[in-house]
């Protein structure tokens, strides 16, 4: 017997979509054009019909058009959600900490399992069945998807608990998190501040302690830059390795599904369960799985950590975020490791090879290709794809940072025909050769993951320019590993005002094992030293925002702290509470009595579920 929440959301979806769930699927009629449409459809496809002309390929066309129509007969091959849930809440503003969810749930996995006590957010552009999500857009806002994405199932199957789905970017097309439409997310460390993008609500929910793990899809940074800013860990793997079948994408060769974790040995759990072919995914013919938490105790020693040339030094670096990282670097050789110089010069053109698939191929796919593209096999969601076609009827409200993209690809598919997205897709070979190289010589990589301090979010009264830059800024060092495919991490490696500077670790492909095992043993040896410690953090805080931090608490924000041993303070002028171990936000008791209630509403339907199958048997 189906659940009460499966139920509720077939329901939910039969209701928006016309379509019988458990009666049978029912044929929707197509309705040809009318002759004014097809003429409009030739002259779009620049052919020269006379009115005899559209007649005549008006009636050739009804052979095709009832081919389509057939489909409506046939079941729609999707895979069935495993566990019961109800749709959750959107919460006020006073219980969303950092601005960070999109919504609030509570589903169980199952009893036991490797995520066992987990409580897991998922970016709101990764499918959660029977959960409302809008991909960080107005204009998809309230669609429902009918599925689990792969890496949802896997990690209710291990156990874990999704209590959320995090809030991202305007159709994930930020580095910052500024374009969210229901607003921004702030830094979990210092209010004003970005939490970097587009997987913003993941990194901040992570280190803000709200959440154990969360999920983040990386077509540019968009799960390494959230981490840096965030001071967490994140991993990009290797392309292919962890299945996007279920995400919401943005291109096909780009996407990346990874996770974000307070601790690298967390980060390797995460990934043990969600990686490997789901037989779904074409992206993964290639892919090699291993036990990432195996050598997390192995130590450093023996490792050759190249430090990557040319991600120091920029125009748009900062010396003191270099400067951190290569402290950070330096602690390696206590660890036995061996330390270079490396020199990839092709490196500095990454950014000019990613763009044309960032703006032509993300403008075919999510756009012109409703969300999908056409093309690749795998698992197409009808519903989404027909709800995001919707998208040319809302252009108006999209983030300026989506529009400049969509810009950008259709004059350069338009005046050049796709010459330079060709061009892009063949230069990624020799940029990949060229680390391929690089990675024979040492290891592992070592960058800056943004070579800047977390900058301040833009103002509400920012200008368009502003707004663009920070969203488009800080993908400098980190979006030619998503052409290359090459595994990729966040780590964190110090403080700057307050804020976290993220260690970027890069390897060969399918070698995660390895980077979490160097990183494993630098977590260690960094806190050892105190580099990343809070006491630090402390003392990097500018006098300013040292005195806000000093501020004495209420005896009511005490209390509601006090389930987690952390001594609160409030930030005077902000409408965040925050704890004094750094960037953790408690949740207020209204939302865990949310949490607690939904949960509760669950529980007493399933049981009301359950006595009456019992009487029926």
């Amino acid at each position: 017997m189906i659940s009460f929440a499966l139920q509720y959301y077939h329901t939910e979806l039969r209701w928006r979509w016309g379509e019988a769930v458990n009666q049978g699927l029912q044929e929707m009629p197509i309705v040809g054009p009318s002759t004014s449409e097809l003429a409009q459809i030739a002259a779009d496809l620049g052919f020269h019909f006379d009115t005899a002309d559209v007649h005549a390929f008006r009636e050739m066309m009804r052979g095709a058009l009832d081919a389509y129509a057939t489909l409506d007969r046939l079941p729609d091959a999707l895979p069935e959600p495993r566990y019961a849930r109800l749709p959750g809440t959107v919460p006020a503003a006073e219980d969303n900490p950092f601005g960070a969810f999109a919504r609030i749930t509570e589903i169980p996995g199952a009893p036991n399992g490797p995520l066992s006590g987990k409580r897991i957010a998922v970016k709101d552009c990764v499918c959660v069945a029977g959960v409302p999500m809008m991909n960080g857009s107005s204009t998809f806002e309230g669609y429902v998807p009918e599925i689990d994405a792969t890496v949802v199932a896997r990690m209710l199957d291990a156990g874990g608990t999704i209590v959320g789905k995090a809030a991202n970017e305007d159709y994930c097309f930020s580095g910052g998190s500024h374009t969210n439409a229901r607003g921004p997310v702030d830094n979990p460390y210092r209010a004003g501040f970005t939490a970097g993008g587009s997987s913003s609500g993941s990194g901040a929910l992570v280190g803000g302690s709200i959440v154990d793990m969360a999920i983040g899809t990386d077509q540019g940074g968009s799960v390494r830059i959230p981490a840096s800013c965030c001071g967490v860990v994140g991993m990009k793997a290797t392309f292919g390795l962890v299945p996007c079948t279920g995400n919401l994408g943005m291109e096909y060769s780009l996407d990346h599904v990874g996770p974000l974790t307070r601790t690298v040995a967390d980060n390797a759990l995460l990934l043990e369960v969600i990686a490997g072919p789901d037989g779904l995914d074409s992206r993964q013919s290639a892919c090699k799985v291993d036990r990432y938490t195996a050598d997390l105790g192995a130590g450093a020693k023996g490792l050759r950590i190249g430090i990557l040339d040319e991600t120091f030094g920029l125009p748009q670096s900062d010396a003191r975020t270099d400067a951190a990282v290569r402290q950070a670097v330096t602690a390696f050789t206590k660890l036995g490791a061996e330390i270079d110089v490396v020199n990839v010069p092709l490196h500095r053109f990454g950014g000019a090879i990613w763009m044309p698939r960032a703006a032509e191929g993300c403008l075919a796919t999510m756009f012109h290709g409703n969300g999908f593209g056409f093309g690749p096999s795998g698992v197409y969601l009808p519903s989404a794809m027909q709800r995001q076609s919707m998208w040319r009827h809302q252009s108006s409200q999209l983030a300026d940072s989506v529009k400049l993209g969509m810009l950008v690809g259709e004059y350069m598919t338009r005046a050049y025909g796709g010459r330079y997205y060709g061009r892009a897709q063949n230069l990624a070979r020799l940029l990949a050769a060229s680390y391929d190289e690089a990675l024979t010589r040492v290891d592992i990589l070592a960058s800056p993951t943004v070579p800047f301090p977390t900058p301040r979010r833009p103002a509400a009264n920012a200008t368009r320019e502003e707004a663009v830059n920070t969203a488009f800024g800080m993908t400098i060092n980190t979006a030619a590993f998503n052409v290359t495919g090459h595994p990729s991490m966040s780590m964190p490696c110090g403080w700057i005002d307050g804020l976290p500077v993220g260690l970027m670790l890069t390897g060969r492909r399918f070698e995660e094992r390895l980077l979490y095992r160097a990183a494993s043993a630098l977590e260690a040896e960094l806190m050892r030293e105190g580099i990343t410690s809070a006491e630090t953090r402390e003392r990097t805080l500018p006098a300013e925002a040292a005195a806000r931090a000093a501020y004495s608490p209420s005896p009511e924000l005490q209390e509601s702290c006090h389930e987690r041993d952390f001594t609160p303070s409030f930030v005077p002028g902000s409408r965040h509470r925050r704890c004094r171990s750094p960037g953790v936000f408690p949740i207020r008791r209204r939302a865990r009595r949310r949490y607690r209630q939904s949960y509760d509403r669950l529980a007493d339907r399933r049981s009301v579920m359950g006595s009456t199958t019992a009487h029926q048997s």
